[in-house]
């Protein structure tokens, strides 16, 4: 499988960015898809998760911000991140499992994308 990470970039603190993964495979549907960043300097950390219920899962610093989506029909995961603020600058990237399950060991990963928030 192979996972591609689109829509990150640089954007004023206060802003929206809308990231997208795709995952190539037959069997979306029975696929766990979770979003991740890593900041420079830092650890990789885990940002929110959406299991093939549609049930979804956020860390506490980005509830309320982000919204995670799947479509189907286009093998695609959204993450929508509204009210952005510098400390969420990282490279953003996408993980996928196929496990119904969010906390289920990610197989497959994306390059990542790059997200600035900065003035």
């Amino acid at each position: 499988a192979q996972v591609v990470e689109s829509g990150g970039g640089l954007v004023q603190p206060g802003g929206s960015l809308r990231l997208s993964c795709t995952v190539s495979v037959s069997n979306f549907d029975y696929y766990a898809i979770g979003c991740f960043r890593q900041a420079p300097g830092k650890e990789r950390e885990w940002v929110s998760c959406i299991n093939n219920s549609d049930d979804a899962q956020y860390t506490d610093s980005v509830l309320g911000r982000f919204t995670i989506s799947r479509d189907s029909a286009k093998n695609t995961v959204y993450l929508q991140m509204n009210s952005l603020k510098p400390e969420d600058t990282a490279v953003y990237f996408c993980a996928a499992v196929e496990d119904p399950d969010c906390g289920a060991e990610y197989d497959y990963w994306g390059q990542g994308t790059q997200v600035t928030v900065s003035s």
